[in-house]
């Protein structure tokens, strides 16, 4: 069982990441977003296991909630940040996958 300091320490360690996150995006880091995204995951997959057992209190549950939103509003943000580059990337390789299949496996 997670004391609830380890478990706030966890969800906490969630909302760093995606504050880092959100950092890059603003500064169009998107390689070192792609590396954040992955620690992001392992993080997250590591907080549900935590959840299981956790007593919370009112005071207690305010926070989570509060961390949660922010996390949240982050992952908001770098969606609208990241939603034109995919745009343009879609763009980009619009109609192209035919021609890039042909070439590879020389189909006529």
């Amino acid at each position: 069982m997670t004391s609830n300091a380890e478990y706030f320490a966890r969800y906490e360690a969630v909302a760093a990441i995606s504050c880092r996150m959100l950092i890059a995006a603003r500064r169009a880091l998107w390689s070192d977003l792609v590396h954040l995204q992955e620690e992001y995951r392992q993080l997250v997959d590591a907080l549900k296991d935590a959840d299981a057992g956790v007593k919370l209190d009112e005071a207690e549950r305010l926070r989570k909630y509060a961390l949660i939103r922010q996390i949240l509003a982050d992952d908001a943000a770098i969606r609208d940040l990241a939603n034109p580059r995919m745009a343009n990337l879609s763009a980009l390789f619009a109609g192209r996958p035919t021609r890039v299949l042909k070439e590879l496996y020389g189909a006529r």
